[in-house]
């Protein structure tokens, strides 16, 4: 069996020796052009006049244009039409590109477009999330509100209330290779375009308007990325507009890539929210009722903001039972880069509000946050993590690494845990928390809980991370140390896996098995070093019982595979997963009829298994097989199309299910905060993550380690600061900085809860793009707990909780 095996990435020999091929690598003919943008430098104006002419003059330049030279459509949003490619009577950021330099090479375009004289009348500017609630400069009229039950109501009648509010940063993407297309002309006005992009058929789209023709006119070819993180879902539009447009004025190829502060100051980030809460719990901490406000700052144009700031609205109860809840959301347009999707697509932003609340009513009660977590769980769900039945056939998974004490953790089961807690206790059954409806727990946005598994994910991994006698060891460190002070926190992940604009939810795939019997397969998905591609040839090679190294999967190209959703929402896998198995199946289906005469079988009964097709114990080599289905005239070439079952969803009512699944995870951090300093460490991480049946347990660990670090260095070393002006002054490495080496935990776990996904995704496997991220959460929720040690005070940390904000977090809880 090929699925569940650890196999390396496809492409991992090709990484490490640098012969991995990236759009800015691809060959280009000698007569090639190369693009850059010239940038506004004021926040907020109007313009007034653009000298241009000592652009012209510059060596190298061959042509220099404007709003005014964009013959047809001259937008690149990938929404509200309301991203010009360049600026034409007014400028919103510091940092929009205002003419495009066309010139013979790189260095010749960018020393070029810093000549520009451009007149901007400067106009006041909305910078933050405070300016644009006093102007009411928004994206929608009014907040949007999901409700359920009496929230106020309960508040005001719990026996006690917290309310506080939390400012979470935005985030740099900060994939290794920066945006770049490469636009190479056809005949007959036809373009193909390289594009380092998540999302190939909104290249696609976007440039045929640009030039004026229909889709069928533009192939758009993705082979891989080096990473994504969402940055590349719609950020990579301009420059492959600007190149195509660039080719087709010029008949000449045009490249354009950004060069590293140019890709921080004009590309979105992270959006940054404001969380208000007000929440009503018992002596037990289990909330009565909880209201949210949020306030999302989407920047100066619309892009994906409106998704993301639901996202975080459909997170906002990540694994607790909220009864009573309100949760209003302000998607708050400023004259800053347009926020963009990025890991979680709000989902993270919405489960920090929720852990804070958490956090702090446990800091209230003086009781253990752990508890006061568990307390408020759903309820475990009868076959939560077995679909009702045995295991899938699957290989083990590999052990999980082992740190420096030799402590290792194992997978966990759902048998021996699904109804017990981390004490050992009954967990409630379903219909039995907080009043719901007999059989019947569901979010604030009413969809039915039914597969929820984290009181025997949190058992096993208290039992394994033995959380209880490290909470005692790190009470018993910080009573007797003033100056160092530990802290220890583990945070639960409940993360809804769809796109929730439900049409994105399909996928397809060609698949075409030559006459030798090698296989050729292009699907959907885009590579962006996350493995998708090797996933997917492991499911082929499982369908026709071969070895993956049978199978070859190139480019993903709109030529082969048409209306591609972006690579995003953590769905290629279950997407592409499930339209190359219907493509396979259906050659496979062909095959068998023609061989199911000769080894005297129905074709029911005919079995691909170890590089044969077997049936009634005669078998004959897949090579042959396949040979004589070729011979007998008969097609070995088949798209395959998957749609995502069970979604309906009304984002305006709030209400429906916008998730096929949930996936799980759960992590416990300890962190040591320097108290006359506000420097801290991570010193240790255990996570237990929830796969379903990994389809591969390597490149899945690989993913959870990735995305933690990602998680914790958005919410402590991450941070982007604007100056008054409007001007990203975090704009390079050497001011922004993303999490080294040094800075993951000196001891990592990681293990994979051991069971299948309920739901009939591909093989029962689950995602695992986004929701380890939100495991990054247990390192702010650790610092907190470490803070609190210092003083009665809560810490109220803001993220990033950087040094300096853990410092005055420390002075706060001190002084109070």
């Amino acid at each position: 069996m090929s699925v569940a095996k650890p196999l390396p990435h496809d492409a991992a020999k090709l990484h490490v020796t640098g012969a991995a091929r990236y759009v800015d690598d691809v060959p280009v003919p000698a007569n090639a052009l190369s693009l850059a943008f010239g940038l506004s430098n004021v926040a907020r104006g109007r313009i007034t006049s653009m000298d241009l002419d000592a652009v012209r003059a510059a060596p190298g330049v061959v042509a220099v244009l404007t709003a005014a030279d964009l013959e047809h459509d001259n937008d690149v949003s990938p929404s509200a039409h309301d991203e010009p490619l360049l600026a034409e009577d007014d400028v919103y950021y510091t940092g929009q590109p205002l003419f495009l330099v066309v010139a013979t090479s790189h260095l010749a375009a960018r020393k070029a477009a810093r000549l520009g004289k451009v007149g901007i009348e400067e106009l006041p500017a909305i910078l933050s999330i405070d300016d644009a609630i006093a102007a009411d400069s928004r994206f929608e009229e009014g907040p949007r509100v999901y409700a359920k039950g009496d929230a106020a109501s309960a508040i005001e009648t719990a026996p006690h209330t917290v309310e506080g509010s939390i400012e979470i940063g935005g985030q740099e993407h900060f994939y290794l290779e920066g945006q770049a297309a490469l636009a190479l002309p056809q005949e007959g006005g036809d373009m193909v375009v390289h594009s380092s992009s998540q999302h190939p058929t909104e290249i696609q789209h976007k440039v045929a308007e640009a030039l004026g023709i229909p889709m069928h006119g533009v192939r758009v070819e993705v082979r891989r990325m080096g990473g994504g993180f969402g940055g590349k879902e719609s950020q990579g539009n301009a420059l492959a507009v600007a190149c195509a447009v660039a080719a087709a004025k010029t008949g000449r190829p045009c490249k354009m890539r950004y060069d590293r502060d140019d890709d921080f100051v004009i590309t979105g980030k992270r959006h940054d929210f404001r969380i208000t809460y007000r929440a009503g719990y018992g002596d037990d901490g289990v909330l009565r009722g909880v209201e949210f406000v949020q306030y999302c700052r989407c920047g100066w144009a619309q892009d994906l903001s409106l998704p993301v700031a639901d996202r975080a609205m459909l997170h906002s109860d990540n694994a607790y039972n909220l009864r009573d809840v309100r949760i209003e959301s302000h998607r708050l347009k400023t004259n800053t880069q347009s926020a963009t999707a990025f890991r979680g697509f709000g989902g993270p932003q919405g489960m920090v509000g929720i852990e804070r609340v958490m956090d702090h009513v446990a800091h209230a009660l003086g009781r253990d946050p752990l508890e006061v977590r568990r307390a408020n769980y759903y309820a475990e769900c009868e076959g939560g993590g077995d679909a009702g039945g045995a295991s899938a056939p699957r290989s083990a998974p590999p052990s999980p690494p082992e740190d420096i004490s030799g402590t290792k953790i194992e997978a966990g089961t759902h048998e021996d845990l699904s109804s017990r807690g981390a004490e050992g206790a009954s967990v409630p059954q379903v219909g039995a928390v907080h009043g719901e409806p007999e059989g019947v727990q569901t979010t604030p946005y009413h969809m039915a809980v039914e597969d929820f598994i984290l009181h025997g994910m949190t058992a096993r991994l208290a039992e394994t991370a033995e959380y209880e006698r490290r909470r005692a060891a790190v009470a018993e460190w910080n009573a007797s140390n003033e100056v160092l002070k530990k802290g220890l926190a583990l945070t639960p992940v409940k993360f809804g896996i769809s796109f929730t604009l439900t049409h994105l939810n399909q996928a397809g795939a060609l698949v075409h098995v030559y006459q030798d019997g090698s296989i050729h397969m292009n699907h959907g998905g885009t590579e962006m070093g996350q493995g998708l591609f090797q996933k997917v040839a492991q499911v082929a090679a499982d369908r026709f019982g071969v070895e993956v190294d049978r199978v070859k999967i190139t480019a993903t190209d709109t030529g082969k595979v048409p209306n591609t959703s972006a690579t995003a929402a953590s769905s290629g896998s279950d997407l592409n997963g499930m339209a190359v198995k219907a493509a396979c199946d259906e050659i496979r289906d062909r095959i068998a009829q023609v061989v199911a005469p000769e080894l005297q079988a129905d074709p029911t009964e005919v079995v691909f298994a170890g590089g044969e097709v077997r049936a009634n114990g005669a078998a004959m080599p897949f090579d042959e097989a396949v040979k004589r289905t070729y011979v007998a005239r008969v097609s070995l070439s088949a798209t395959g199309y998957y749609k995502t079952p069970k979604l309906e969803w009304d984002r305006i009512e709030g209400r429906g299910r916008p998730f096929f699944y949930f996936a799980h995870g759960a992590a416990v951090s300890e962190v040591v905060v320097d108290t006359l300093t506000g420097e801290y460490r991570i010193l240790r991480t255990d996570i237990l993550h929830d796969c379903g049946a990994s389809l591969n347990p390597a490149i899945d660990i690989g993913q959870i380690e990735g995305g933690f670090v990602q998680g914790a260095g958005w919410l402590t070393t991450e941070e982007l600061v604007w100056d008054d002006e409007g001007r990203l002054r975090t704009h390079a490495p050497s001011t922004y900085k993303i999490p080294a080496c040094s800075d993951r935990p000196r001891t990592f776990n990681v293990a994979l809860w051991d069971g299948r996904n309920r739901e009939d995704t591909i093989y029962r496997s689950k995602a695992v793009g986004e929701p380890p991220f939100m495991l990054g959460i247990s390192v702010l929720m650790a610092l907190s707990d470490a803070v609190a040690a210092c003083g009665p005070g809560y810490p109220a940390l803001d993220a990033p909780a950087t040094p300096e904000r853990v410092l005055a977090a420390v002075r706060r809880v001190r002084a109070s």
